[in-house]
């Protein structure tokens, strides 16, 4: 080879980086001055590569040696059935950018994947080994899916995450980024990560606190809380909503003096959803002398007079008093008060009347609209279901289809004060008088699998929108909650509805072969839902099955 240089007059020392360059540049028009042009100068281009390729990789110091890393820790729970586990590959498969995607009547496969995951993680089976990375993808891929999706994936999961920086969200994800967390019988280390340990690992050891022992993670954060930036303040005052007690009175009211403004709005409204609590108290009275009930009428009313300023006692309990642009300030003002004041202290106020009698009062002046949407928010934040059924009203009456004084997303976060059948029963009825066309936000606060009345409902409602001819692709969002929502066992009474029916004179064009295809989609994956159902309900061989 050292021949071949000599004839072509290229130097044995020629430097990597000006091999690359003249390779990349063409010989033609970088040929180094020391090198004799002519057309060997190609050839022994390559030839000097494959000499300083091997000089490179004969020169190559071995690495340092590294600390294998240790084994993940075990997974205690069952094992998939195998059937089950072959359903979960056919899901992962269908991912975003791996050549899936719906078309015409094939179920949406990864839609279903939030709902497998669900019931295996119910079920307590530990994820297969050769599935991690393609669910570690899909949950970097969906932030919806993390929770699930990382419970089921298990500690082999955050072992491989702390391997590929491609997955490290997993370990942002897991409380204390997937360490373990001190045991109540270590308070030595709880305070050691207290004082010393991450954000984030703070964050989860206050959470995990909370969850155990409320009073004990209120103190921790007593002991620190004059040193903590404002940022970190609010995250962790944030924690204390999960088992919120009239013991976090003293805490919350200190609170309410903090530097920060977004701190104190934070402690006043906890402090708000504490009905006993003196700052609830002081709203009541603010809030009352502003409402009152118009006895000098023949029907009585509900009169407003909205505060005309707001003092520094109003600020300090979080009363924020600048309004947004386009709203008055003393319409603002109320709504705040009206919103943090107990709804227990309105019947008092106002004749000892029931929510219900109360809602159904005229107001005056045009005041009712700002009243009941901050009575609608006080409803959710006190989770009231009985102020929340007064303000819902009846699904059959006229305005409940809007525009009214509650609008529909206020009513979406009044049913989800009620249980979960109270809800479905509501929204069916809504559904019966309303058709779908305002359903969409109800419909995704109902709980999975809907209940028969609502589910009938919405098959009822589809079913005469198609009828009548109607826009189909209008329902398209419809369609897609039902997939994922409808009980499987609805699918043998669509079989009827999957034909393509006769085009009315006013149908859209194409219209009943979108219904068809469509109702053919939804009996498809309802189908496929009820055998992912099965398949992990199965039991293991010498296992009873679980008894219903």
């Amino acid at each position: 080879m050292n021949a071949t240089y000599a004839s072509a007059g290229v130097p044995v020392e020629s430097s990597w980086e000006e091999l690359v360059t003249v390779a990349l540049l063409g010989t033609e028009r970088r040929t180094p001055p020391a090198w004799a042009a002519g057309c060997e100068v190609p050839v022994a281009v390559l030839d000097a590569a494959a000499v300083a390729t091997v000089r490179r990789r004969a020169g190559m110091r071995p690495g340092r040696a590294a600390a294998r890393p240790e084994p993940a820790a075990p997974d205690p729970r069952r094992p998939l059935p195998p059937v089950a586990a072959r359903r979960l590959a056919v899901l992962l498969a269908d991912r975003p950018g791996t050549g899936g995607g719906r078309r015409g009547t094939t179920p949406d496969l990864m839609e279903l994947l939030p709902q497998w995951l669900a019931l295996a993680n119910a079920h307590g089976f530990a994820a297969p080994a050769e599935t991690l990375p393609a669910l570690l993808d899909a949950a970097r891929g969906r932030t919806d899916l993390r929770p699930a999706a990382l419970a089921f994936a298990g500690p082999r999961a955050l072992w491989l995450a702390r391997l590929n920086p491609d997955w490290r969200f997993a370990l942002r994800s897991m409380p204390g980024g997937g360490t373990a967390l001190p045991g109540p019988d270590e308070p030595e280390r709880t305070q050691r990560l207290w004082q010393e340990g991450l954000f984030a690992e703070r964050v989860a050891l206050l959470t995990a606190l909370r969850a155990r022992r409320p009073a004990t993670a209120r103190e921790l954060l007593a002991t620190t809380w004059g040193t903590e930036r404002a940022e970190d303040r609010l995250m962790f005052l944030d924690s204390l909503r999960s088992g919120l007690e009239p013991a976090d009175e003293p805490f919350l009211e200190r609170a309410l003096t903090d530097r920060s403004r977004n701190v104190r709005a934070t402690a006043a409204e906890l402090l708000s959803a504490l009905p006993g609590s003196a700052l609830a108290a002081r709203m009541a009275s603010r809030a009352g002398s502003c409402v009152a009930v118009d006895r000098t009428q023949k029907t009585p009313s509900i009169v407003v007079e909205a505060p005309h300023e707001c003092d520094a006692s109003m600020e300090r309990d979080g009363v924020v008093p600048k309004a947004p642009a386009g709203r008055g300030e003393r319409s603002w003002w109320l709504g705040q008060l009206v919103e943090a004041a107990p709804l227990g202290a309105w019947p008092r106020r106002l004749g000892g009347r029931t929510p219900a009698e109360i809602v159904a009062l005229p107001v005056a002046d045009d005041w009712r609209n700002e009243l009941h949407a901050a009575w609608c928010r006080a409803a959710v934040r006190q989770r009231d279901p009985g102020w929340s059924r007064a303000l819902l009203g009846a699904p059959s009456a006229p305005e409940a289809g809007g525009p009214g004084a509650v609008s529909l997303a206020e009513r979406s976060k009044l049913l989800a004060t009620l249980g979960p059948a109270e809800r479905a029963a509501w929204v069916a009825g809504f559904i019966a008088t309303h058709g779908l066309s305002e359903a969409f936000q109800l419909l995704g606060v109902c709980a999975v699998p809907w209940a028969g009345p609502l589910g009938r409902a919405v098959v009822d409602a589809l079913d005469i929108a198609r009828d009548a001819g109607s826009y189909p692709w209008s329902f398209s969002g419809v369609m897609g909650l039902a997939e994922r929502c409808l009980d499987p066992l609805e699918a043998g009474r669509l079989d009827a509805l999957t034909a393509i029916p006769d085009e009315t004179e006013n149908a859209a064009p194409g219209a009943g072969g979108y219904w068809s295809e469509a109702f053919q989609r939804l009996v498809t994956t309802l189908r496929l839902r009820a055998e992912m159902t099965a398949e992990l309900a199965m039991p293991e061989p010498g296992r009873a099955p679980a008894m219903p």
